[in-house]
């Protein structure tokens, strides 16, 4: 019931915001009757096939679903950014307004007004495409030193490959999956630690598109823990499937790898708000530390929401493998991320803590990026009181 009354408000609201473009840009565009009726059926088109993307998921009948997530999601990508384009528009003809009052000019800028009402659908085409580039090219590989004092030196240069949000489902599927476990095999990392969200979907559906997963190859072996989305669609059982494919999943829990006769603290916990979907799996930090050797300096976490970091610091934890951001994805999202987390994208310090935020190595929800490109991270410890690793 909840669900479907949010559902609905998200409905209304999107018709709201169809109405508003609706009104600030046909009436004004230099074009005739036909185009503007065409834009007005374009909209009214779009009020249905976002809503109908969304809601693609819960059809069983396939090819028929992704087919129509792909297109209700594309539709969403596009809109979003008309949105805030238009958006950008009316702040500009208010600045324009207030430069005309104060040198009392008369008759404002009709030109600009009625071109930029054609410019803006032209150019959110644009960014469109352009967004959909980047999110279906394979995420890059982005390089981070992370300094950590008095890490034993055979630690120095220990090489982490971080994936996170993935989000196999409508639009990702095995082959890109396969890209990216290539990319990560082709660094050779001692530890792979993929920090959840890696799947939109149940385990039935999506079983053989995550496969590849079972590939990845990394000395010490690839670290998993639980994202939101995970619970979405069914944690426990997707957790049996990952530990089936050789991901060794760590629930509130860590083991110590030995490296070169140097040891560490490799943890993870549940998402921050698993609690909510299985008691038994509330996220804990400080669980997760428990009974580990206090004479090991160097202490990972890894956990899906940049926020687990007070509780994580608190624990002792020297670094914090996150993601869940996306950094953002595309404009104009990304300014709202901060209101729920703490730490968008990048490498940064909490107290004695260091926190990565990856960007994400896939896409949620359209398949477009815009101002926050995808990543496969490979994080390398460097001692700051020794020399820095070859």
């Amino acid at each position: 019931m909840r669900r479907s009354a949010f559902f609905i408000r998200v409905i209304g609201i999107g018709i709201l915001f169809h109405v508003y473009i609706g009104v600030r840009l046909i009436p004004v565009a230099p074009v005739g009757a036909p185009l503007r009726w065409l834009a007005v059926l374009a909209l009214v088109v779009s009020c249905l096939l976002i809503p109908l993307g969304m809601a693609a998921r819960n059809i069983s009948q396939q090819p028929l679903s992704d087919r129509l997530a792909w297109i209700g999601l594309l539709t969403m990508g596009f809109f979003s950014s008309l949105l805030a384009l238009t958006f950008l528009r009316d702040i500009v003809l208010l600045v324009l307004h207030l430069i005309s009052s104060v040198h009392k000019e008369s008759g404002g800028w009709p030109g600009f007004i009625a071109w930029s009402a054609l410019g803006v659908p032209l150019l959110a085409v644009l960014v469109t495409l352009f967004g959909i580039y980047s999110a279906r090219r394979r995420a890059g590989v982005k390089n981070i030193d992370v300094p950590i004092e008095n890490l034993p030196a055979a630690l120095n240069g220990f090489t982490i490959v971080q994936i996170s949000d993935i989000h196999v489902g409508p639009t990702i599927k095995r082959h890109y999956v396969e890209k990216i476990v290539a990319a990560v095999n082709a660094l050779s990392p001692d530890l792979i630690a993929v920090t959840g969200d890696v799947v939109d979907g149940s385990v039935p559906h999506l079983a053989a598109h995550t496969r590849p997963l079972s590939d990845l190859k990394a000395r010490h072996g690839a670290f998993l823990v639980t994202g939101n989305h995970e619970y979405y669609a069914g944690a426990d059982k997707w957790i049996a499937e990952f530990r089936r494919l050789g991901l060794k999943v760590l629930l509130n829990e860590h083991v110590v790898v030995n490296h070169d006769g140097a040891r560490a603290v490799v943890a993870g916990v549940t998402d921050y708000g698993a609690g909510s979907f299985d008691p038994a799996h509330k996220s804990d930090p400080a669980k997760a530390m428990f009974g580990a050797p206090a004479d090991i300096a160097f202490r990972l976490l890894l956990a899906h929401q940049p926020r687990s970091a007070p509780a994580a610091s608190k624990a002792g934890f020297t670094l914090q493998l996150s993601g869940h951001t996306h950094g953002g994805q595309f404009l104009p999202w990304n300014f709202f991320v901060r209101l729920q987390q703490p730490f968008v994208a990048g490498l940064e310090k909490l107290n004695g803590l260091w926190v990565y935020t990856s960007r994400g190595t896939g896409y949620w929800g359209p398949p477009i990026r815009i101002g926050a490109p995808s990543e496969i991270t490979r994080l390398r410890l460097v001692n700051v009181n020794g020399a820095r690793p070859a």
